[in-house]
Formats: structure tokens, sequence, C-alpha cells
């Protein structure tokens, strides 16, 4: 299965379904010396720019058309709940955390691709080790007033996991005992809606004012929990602690979105944004100045990688700015990744082996050194520490036997931690495809 040295082939028929082709290779097919030929050429397999193009060509998860957005405040959590409903009808069942791994395995070596450890070594990419923790990111809770089909938490109404105060105040002393640390990344769910957030950002922010000024932090926001009952002065509130907002936004167009969101998100996201606009977020020189700094997330509809994030960029302040006259500072590009609810997506669509060979044959060995396990400590609501959100999802835990907590360290320097291995497993080659992908965006 040496497929990196080139001298051997397939010895059967590979059948690769992606992005609802099939592609039936032959003997003498290999899908290393596509890759090979690909990166010598550097030409990467990237989404195309009009991002309709996706869902032609993607399998279909259609809905129905927006709704105009109800003059008084309600909640979103009903059509969320409808939109879960129809979407587990399309979807493979769940499978339990270990045997979905197995699965993913299994079909990675079906595209002739070894593990991610042993084709980093084969690459001839000797270390892959852990740095000191730049970034603290904080899954505080499973709980969202949406239920998109991408979901790689599962996130949604449904879901009542949510950080206790005692892993709070942990978290926080561990933010304090760790100088090194210079961004705080909250998410979720929707983590404005779980009981700690408030207390995790008033201690945050009151650290960052008295003695770390560098301390940046962020709120993983999906825009319409702006517009949710009993939130009218969280905008306030984020503004009057100067965090900046990461807010999802997986295209311009409407019906896109509310595709592969949920019904009336993409209308109310628009408003959120417009609120945000109204708060001083997203203004030229945001983008330097932390507190005030709003990113746009995207990620593909289907199995595609992004298209190029700078030209993507373009597009949606063309599209945002100019027809809409909405405002932001950069657009982030993310990779699906194979994980919980796309990954049960593409095993009901029988492209899972073919989303993988894609990936795999866009591996781009310049993005290795900056992909976040590296540098970052994900805590699951629990307080169980994890390199990776993904690896959370998956529970590959830091560190042996049972796993480290936040209660096993007293800070994110701790050898215990330093020393632990990084988790891999076959997702992780969707954080090292074509410009790579992180949660701060696009790598190369």
């Amino acid at each position: 299965m040496s497929g990196l040295r080139g001298d051997r082939r397939l010895n059967s028929e590979v059948v690769a379904v992606a992005s609802g082709l099939v592609v039936v290779g032959t003997a003498t097919a290999c899908w290393f010396c596509r890759r090979q030929r690909l990166r010598a050429e550097r030409q990467f397999e990237y989404g195309p720019l009009e991002i309709h193009m996706m869902t032609d060509e993607a399998a279909k998860t259609l809905r129905g058309q927006t709704k105009t957005l109800e003059a008084a405040r309600t909640s979103l959590i009903p059509d969320a709940l409808e939109d879960l409903e129809e979407a587990a009808a399309m979807a493979a069942e769940s499978l339990p955390a270990s045997d979905e791994v197995n699965r993913r395995a299994e079909a990675l070596a079906a595209v002739g691709a070894p593990p991610f450890r042993k084709f980093l070594e084969q690459a001839g990419i000797s270390s892959f080790d852990r740095q000191k923790c730049k970034t603290l990111q904080l899954n505080i809770g499973l709980y969202c007033n949406q239920a998109c089909t991408h979901c790689h938490v599962e996130s949604s109404p449904l879901r009542k996991e949510m950080m206790s105060d005692e892993v709070v105040q942990r978290c926080l002393t561990l933010l304090r005992n760790s100088p090194d640390v210079d961004t705080l990344d909250i998410t979720g769910g929707a983590p404005e809606l779980n009981s700690g957030f408030r207390a995790l950002v008033e201690g945050a922010a009151e650290l960052r004012d008295t003695k770390r000024p560098n301390l940046r932090i962020i709120d993983r926001c999906n825009l319409t929990v702006l517009l949710e009952p009993g939130q009218e002065n969280l905008v306030d509130f984020l503004a009057d602690k100067k965090v900046d907002i990461v807010a999802s936004l997986p295209s311009y167009d409407a019906a896109q979105t509310d595709k592969q969101r949920g019904r009336k998100v993409f209308q109310r996201s628009v408003e959120a944004l417009k609120i945000l606009n109204g708060r001083g977020y997203g203004m030229e020189g945001c983008k330097t100045s932390p507190g005030k700094r709003l990113d746009l997330v995207f990620n593909p509809p289907g199995p595609f990688l992004p298209p190029k994030q700078d030209l993507l960029e373009a597009k949606y302040h063309n599209q945002l700015g100019e027809q809409m006259g909405i405002r932001f500072n950069q657009l982030i590009t993310l990779a699906n990744m194979p994980v919980k609810r796309f990954f049960d997506f593409l095993r009901k669509k029988g492209t899972l082996e073919g989303y993988l060979d894609l990936l795999v044959r866009n591996f781009n060995a310049d993005t290795v050194p900056q992909v976040m396990c590296t540098n970052t400590v994900n805590v699951g609501w629990d307080g169980k520490l994890y390199d990776c959100d993904f690896n959370q999802q998956l529970e590959l835990r830091i560190g042996r036997g049972v796993g480290l907590d936040v209660f096993s360290i007293d800070s994110l320097d701790d050898p215990q931690l330093r020393q632990a291995p990084i988790r891999t497993a076959a997702h992780c080659f969707g954080c090292t495809a074509a410009q790579g992908s992180s949660c701060q965006g696009a790598l190369r």
C-alpha cells in the first residue's frame, strides 16, 4: 500500500464516488500518480467560485424557500426541529465514535492511502509535534437554535449538554496561568445560549483589560442567535466586552444558505449582520484592531474542496457589500470534515471513499506546520481535553489511558500536555488538502 513511492499500482478496479460522479479506474490507474502530478504542477481541485455550481453537482438536500421574517422577535427553534426531522430521513444511521473512526480508516485504505501519520512519514515529514499552546478553544455546549446539515458536533435544540460553572472557572484559571495563550476561542452549539457564556467572557475580558492586552476573545456565532427572544442585549454585551465575532454564512445566496443551515436562516443572518455593522463590527480598520472584528465562515455544500479563499472573499464582499450594504473583515474558508453529520451524509450518498480520495490526492505538505492541532488545545463541555474540535467528537482525547481534563493540569504548559502526542486519524487529511483548513481559515 506504499502509494507514495509510486512503485505499486492498485491491483483491482477502484470505484471512487465523489460529487455525484462515478469514476472507474483500471489496474493501471493510480490515485497517487494523479496526486503527484497535481502537486508537481501546484494544481489543486478547488471548488468552483460560483457556489450554486456545487449545489447542482452535489447531493441535493432540498428545502422550501425562505419566508419573510416576522416583525415580532420569534425563535428559530421550531423551524430547526423541522429541519432536523427532515435531515434525519436523508442521512445514514449514526455510528458510535469508535465505529466511525474505524469506518473512515477502512475507506482510506480502500483508496490506497496509508494512515495519516504514516502518510506524513512517507512524504518526508518526520516531525509532527505539539508546540506551545497559543489558542484555548472551548466548546461550552451542544445546545443550539439551529440544526445544520454539516454540523460536526451534531448541535441542535434537542441537545442539553452545557459546561458547568465549575469547568468554566477552571478554564479561566488555566487561561490566567498560561501567559503564552493569545486567543480564547469560544464555540458550541450556539455558545451564547449556554449558561456559562457571559461569565466566561467577563472573566477573559477582565484578564485582557488588566494583565493581557493582546488577548483576543472570539465568539463563534451562528448570527441567528442574536435575534432569539431573551438575547436582546447580546450584541451590546459582545461589543462592550470587545469580543470579535466569527460568523457562519456558507453562501451569499438565500436558497443555498437555507438548504445548508435551515429555513429562515439567511434572512435572519442578514438582519443580524446589519445590527452588528450598526455597532461598529466589520468596519475598515477592525481587522487589525481587536474587539470589533467580524469574519464570515464558508464551507462547501457537499463533497467539494472550498474555492480559493481570497477569490471567494472578493465575491462575498461584492455580493454582500454592493447588493446588501453589509461589511465584514475577512472570509474564512473551511473544508468539510468527514465527521458526524457530514460523515453520515457521505455514507448515505455512497461518496465517503470518493471524498477521502479527493482530500488525499490534494494533500499539501506546506500546510502541515500550520495545522491548528499543533498550537491549540480544545476543551469539551465536560472539561476533557482534545487536540481539536473534530477529535472531540470522535472521543480521541489527549493523554494516555482515560486522557487529560482541565483538572489534570495547572496550566497549558503542563508537561503532561506538552509531551502528549497529537492524535491523528483519516479526517486529518481535511486540514491539509489544497490551501489547508483551520479555524482561522486557509493555511497557504
